[in-house]
């Protein structure tokens, strides 16, 4: 009786510590601040730097590049995705008569954890000049945002953004975390729990003395030491099941 009584006390002492994180990074997010975001060692095993799309400065890309140093994508949720006509880029090159059925071996159907690449096309915004600088990628990103709430964003887009370019799109799954549990869909979640516009700009996090992704504890260590929130996803995976 005393071993079960203890052990509830734990699960709901636990509960609320990972409820305190979330409120903590959604807090963050609503601020333009950045959130750490882990998936799971079942996955990509790795930690990616998050920030709401819609306040992202030349800052935030600055330091994305020298604080995680992966790939700066923007992530988008399937409203958007259905307005814009986006497509996975997979199925763009299996459909397209320009590449080769030899070539077609290449695209990659599952990556090694399982899941299908969530990449689509990349873009630039006309207005930026070579696309990769901090303040290009910046505006791209935030005019991106934009396009969430305007009722013409299809005209907008065409007319607004140039492919190839240097934002790689990220197209999240239609369900979200029900569907597929990787750093695009739970960004998203994550923007839509702050109700935010659900559009953010991730980058994984490396690491420059082992060459590898830094692994989840060096990511903390880094969190508490920059006062940067920290998500594990299986966790938010829980608290989506429950709600």
């Amino acid at each position: 009786m005393v071993i079960t009584t203890l052990l509830v006390s734990f699960i709901i002492a636990t509960r609320r510590i990972s409820c305190m994180a979330l409120d903590q990074a959604l807090e963050s997010l609503k601020r333009g601040e950045f959130v750490l975001l882990y998936d799971s060692g079942k996955r990509e095993n790795e930690v990616d730097m998050v920030v709401a799309a819609q306040f992202v400065t030349p800052e935030h890309i600055s330091r994305m590049r020298q604080n995680a140093g992966g790939l700066i994508c923007l992530a988008i949720d399937d409203i958007l995705t259905k307005s814009l006509n986006l497509q996975y880029m997979h199925n763009i090159l299996s459909r397209s008569a320009d590449v080769d059925s030899d070539s077609k071996k290449m695209i990659m159907g599952t990556a090694p954890y399982g899941d299908h690449p969530t990449f689509s096309i990349t873009i630039n915004h006309k207005q930026t000049y070579t696309g990769i600088t901090d303040k290009d990628r910046a505006l791209t990103i935030k005019e991106m945002a934009e396009l969430y709430s305007s009722p013409d964003a299809k005209a907008k887009f065409v007319s607004s953004f140039a492919t190839p370019g240097h934002v790689p799109l990220l197209l999240a799954s239609s369900g979200l975390l029900a569907k597929r549990q990787g750093h695009t869909e739970m960004s998203v979640y994550l923007a839509k729990l702050a109700n935010l516009t659900p559009v953010t700009a991730i980058c994984e996090m490396m690491d420059g003395q082992t060459y590898k992704a830094l692994t989840p504890e060096k990511a903390q260590t880094f969190a508490k030491q920059n006062a940067i929130p920290f998500v594990d996803g299986k966790e938010l995976l829980e608290f989506s099941k429950v709600r």
